[in-house]
């Protein structure tokens, strides 16, 4: 079978695995997720294909989750009382193409949609008639295959919206593909931050120093066990992260490697398990959890769709000291029961009581999990 038909023929096959019919969200067995000492997981809430989240408004009674999709097409808003329980479920956007990403200034809500980013005005006071959106920019690559973005707001007041490549691999136009870029709110100054990223699909920014720390998915078709994913960080712009030459840092790319030495280019921060997916990261700024766990990061690990035995599923934790990742360990785990599935973690955030939100789009289902020492 050719490169291209065999690479063609396991995209269509891992699809038709992901979009297999799960068990209902009331039914899931969440007795099953493992967690450290003192940690409970419950279910939140059930959402049509839940991706990122981003919170609106908070305040003592209440505040509003916004969370984006990408099958589903749909936007959704949430709305939760004083007491972190979801109020009700609003649908405030549908028939868009992947939009996966959300995030909330200054009462604004921006989705992004492949090729476009859209913003949608006020929108807290107009969740039972949402407006029609206003087109941020409709510039964007086209392109569906790698084609949804996670995007979020940084301490510069500009929003990072990141281009996959669109392939698995290839050696696309680095002014537009396999990168983070960053633009003011209103679309203008568009600019790249940082290159050589095959696809990020979750960033944040360290709350100490506020530097952008990422993730991003390692190419396929290596085998089991490499390239591993990447836990990234870029403390200023310009950085290059080696896709397609280099994968987590020592790898050459049978095919690009020849170009360029590994040594050009940014090392991981961390590398993540082969294939484990890794989505939404978080850095974790509650109070609620133990004082080790505060200002680590999280990350939502996907799972693996090509492995010939399945990785990820679940949440993991890298800790940081000095700056420097230092560990990587599992923090939940039970989505994975040998090789069935029953959940994908996709994005992670934290609520202002300090408790952590899991979107599984899998599932269809939020998650909360709460701490209470043993």
């Amino acid at each position: 079978m050719q490169p291209r038909r065999r690479l063609l023929t396991l995209l269509l096959l891992g699809a038709a695995a992901l979009l297999a019919t799960p068990a209902l969200a009331a039914d899931l067995p969440l007795d099953r997720i493992h967690l450290p000492p003192g940690f409970s997981i419950a279910l939140w809430a059930q959402v049509d294909n839940p991706r990122e989240m981003a919170l609106g408004r908070t305040a003592t009674e209440g505040g509003t989750l916004f969370v984006g999709s990408s099958r589903a097409g749909k936007v959704h808003a949430l709305r939760f009382d004083g007491a972190f329980q979801v109020k009700d479920v609003k649908t405030i956007a549908s028939g868009l193409q992947i939009p996966m990403g959300v995030a909330y200034k200054d009462g604004n809500l921006y989705v992004s949609a492949v090729s476009r980013i859209l913003r949608f005005d006020d929108i807290e006071r107009h969740l039972d008639l949402p407006p029609a959106p206003v087109v941020v920019t409709d510039k964007l690559a086209t392109e569906t295959h790698h084609g949804g973005k996670f995007v979020a707001f940084g301490p510069d007041g500009k929003l990072y919206v990141p281009t996959g490549a669109p392939c698995n691999i290839c050696e696309p136009d680095p002014r537009r593909y396999a990168q983070i870029a960053r633009m003011n709110a209103d679309g203008s100054d568009f600019e790249v931050f940082a290159q050589g990223i095959r696809n990020s699909v979750g960033f944040d920014w360290d709350p100490r120093t506020r530097e952008l720390w990422f993730t991003d998915n390692g190419r396929d078709l290596l085998g089991d066990d490499v390239p591993p994913d990447e836990l990234n960080h870029a403390p200023r712009a310009g950085l290059n992260f080696g896709y397609p030459f280099c994968h987590g840092g020592d790898v050459a790319d049978p095919e690009f490697g020849a170009k360029r030495r590994c040594d050009e280019f940014t090392s991981p921060a961390r590398k993540l398990g082969p294939h484990v997916a890794s989505l939404g990261m978080r850095f974790y700024t509650g109070s609620q959890f133990p004082a080790t766990y505060q200002g680590q990061i999280f990350i939502a690990e996907h799972g693996s769709w090509n492995r010939s035995h399945k990785i990820g599923y679940r949440i993991s934790l890298v800790r940081l000291q000095d700056n420097q990742a230092v560990s990587y360990e599992t923090f939940a785990s039970g989505w994975l029961q040998g090789e069935s599935v029953w959940g994908r973690p996709a994005d992670l955030l934290v609520l202002p009581d300090g408790s952590l939100l899991v979107s599984d789009d899998y599932a269809g289902a939020i998650y909360r999990i709460t701490y209470r020492k043993p």
